[in-house]
């Protein structure tokens, strides 16, 4: 594949993509979506012009070339995992998203401690047959750093992680919170080769929604996780009320942290949370937001997750042709997902195929 970083000058010029005629956008998008193919990298300027794009003629056309980028830089497979809440409910931290926060707790949200051992073979084994080639085991709380108490916990999902490898063909991924560097290497010798923790927003607008953790915190553990060698799973959340420059500062700071797969949620406003009333995100915003993450991730795994389905509805066939190149199948942390077989039947009629995507991040 061509995209390797090139330094050049910026191609910042004064196109006024709000007003100029959809003949001459293309062809401004048609040029940067080459030479980001061909190793360019926008900086922050540039990354604010696309999105002054407007209209759905005009956003579509960005799309458009979004997955070409996304065609050339990581080719037609779609990375297909699943997760499942092993732990969940009453939450130590303030997250204003989240109906498992102890804090302001959702309507009808299920209260649990650690599943067994085999109950989580179990998911995982209905996950295989799914489809996924990965499976992630996600535990709410700030993270077993802070649950010295609880050591036995980390103890047991370290075990359910090596009965995975040993009687599936999946490969076991984690989000179990803030890890130290110990923590990291213990997953990583048990066979985690990937770890899920989202910096959810820009560090500019994270204090708007969490308060009983900080932005660096969360990057603190993505360091850990590339110094052992794991993989590093983390997105963020679109639809919180934060602005298009959180979001493309948000993208910014994955690609600086050189983080490998990026899911990409949106907020289903659930009932009783703080962000409960917000309205959900226009679909056009949506594949916007999903493209012009792409322009600024062009090589990274790009991933659907929590959210889609409420969000995209029928759009969402359009997301996996705007820069996405993976998705969550099956059921989300406490909501339902659509079957399997639809995602399936969506990834066979666009031409793509259900797998595991390449890693390529340059």
């Amino acid at each position: 594949m061509a995209c390797s970083i090139r330094r050049e000058r910026t191609l910042v010029s004064g196109i006024d993509v709000r007003n100029c005629p959809k003949r001459e956008l293309e062809q401004w998008l048609q040029q940067l979506s080459e030479r980001i193919i061909g190793g360019y990298r926008l900086n922050r300027e540039e990354a604010l012009r696309l999105t002054e794009i407007e209209g759905e003629d005009n956003i579509l056309l960005l799309c458009e070339h979004a997955d070409r980028i996304r065609r050339a830089c990581c080719g037609n497979v779609v990375d297909l995992c699943s997760i499942m809440n092993i732990k969940s409910g009453n939450c130590s931290e303030n997250c204003s998203f989240c109906a498992q926060s102890a804090h302001h707790p959702g309507k009808d949200v299920p209260i649990y401690g650690l599943k067994s051992r085999e109950e989580i073979l179990a998911a995982a084994l209905a996950a295989e047959a799914a489809g996924a080639r990965r499976f992630c085991l996600v535990s709410q709380g700030r993270g077993p750093k802070y649950n010295s108490p609880k050591k036995k916990e980390f103890e047991e999902i370290l075990a359910a992680v090596r009965d995975i490898i040993a009687q599936t063909s999946l490969k076991p991924c984690c989000a179990l919170g803030e890890l130290t560097l110990e923590q990291a290497r213990a997953l990583k010798e048990a066979g985690v080769t990937r770890y899920n923790h989202n910096l959810e927003s820009s560090a500019n607008f994270y204090k708007n929604i969490v308060t009983t953790h900080t932005w660096q915190d969360r990057v603190e553990t993505v360091k850990n996780l590339k110094a052992v060698g794991i993989q590093a799973c983390t997105g963020g959340i679109i639809g919180m009320g934060e602005s298009w420059e959180d979001r493309v500062d948000l993208a910014l700071a994955l690609r600086e942290l050189e983080v490998e797969s990026v899911p990409i949620n949106f907020l289903n406003p659930r009932e009783g949370t703080p962000l409960g009333h917000l309205p959900k995100l226009n679909p056009l915003e949506a594949l916007k937001t999903i493209a012009i993450f792409r322009f600024i991730l062009p090589t990274q795994i790009l991933r659907y997750a929590g959210g889609r389905e409420a969000v995209l509805g029928q759009w969402q066939k359009q997301g996996l042709k705007s820069g996405i190149n993976a998705m969550l199948i099956g059921n989300y942390l406490t909501t339902l997902g659509q079957p399997p077989e639809e995602d399936h039947a969506m990834l066979a009629e666009l031409g793509l195929e259900g797998g595991e995507a390449p890693v390529n991040v340059r």
